[in-house]
């Protein structure tokens, strides 16, 4: 199947899928994301794909999806257990593999760590995490105007901007973090 083919199956599936603002928030991040790999030199129809599945999970209950990880033998951990919000990203990489058919390492990666990141990430993984935070559709956060252009310029300064200001954000906000969040956020303080 061409990858044309792919995505506009994939887009379908996601339209129906997903409640009507997920599934604008997911074509955003589709196509920032394989606009990020246009200038960064990734694959671009992997991001497009990685965009497209990363939230295929998202509308699912908590419930639903513990079980998913159960039934598969998913590990889910104590902050996962508690925040509903988390536990997607593993779903859906399962469900991109199980249900959707992508073998890609590579791509499922991507959206298995679209929202806590993980150190040594790939450059697909950077840009979908990156991409999950800036699409156009999202609500305006502080500074987002300058990591928007640090997308595009400087990936890993973006990533970093991110990191710290989800930890800030979190701690400000008295919510709980997933550990992968700020070891992830600490690896990337550390290198060089």
């Amino acid at each position: 199947m061409k990858t044309i083919e792919i995505s506009q199956k994939l887009r379908k599936a996601m339209e129906e899928e997903l409640k009507a603002d997920r599934f604008d928030h997911t074509l955003g991040v589709a196509y920032t994301a394989s606009s990020m790999a246009m200038v960064h030199g990734a694959d671009v129809q992997k991001a497009l794909i990685a965009g497209m599945l990363h939230d295929c999970a998202k509308c699912m209950s908590h419930d639903k999806q513990y079980e998913i990880c159960k039934d598969n033998n998913i590990e889910v951990s104590e902050v996962e257990r508690r925040n509903k919000g988390l536990l997607h990203a593993k779903v859906g990489s399962f469900l991109a593999a199980d249900k959707y058919k992508i073998e890609d390492k590579e791509i499922l990666d991507a959206i298995r760590y679209h929202t806590t990141g993980r150190p040594g990430m790939t450059l697909l993984e950077k840009i979908v995490f990156i991409a999950d935070f800036i699409e156009p559709n999202r609500k305006d956060l502080p500074e987002m105007d300058e990591i928007r252009r640090e997308a595009f310029e400087d990936i890993d300064k973006c990533l970093k901007h991110i990191l710290k200001n989800t930890l800030i954000y979190l701690e400000s906000s008295d919510k709980e973090c997933d550990p992968m969040t700020r070891t992830t956020y600490e690896y990337y303080m550390e290198e060089k």
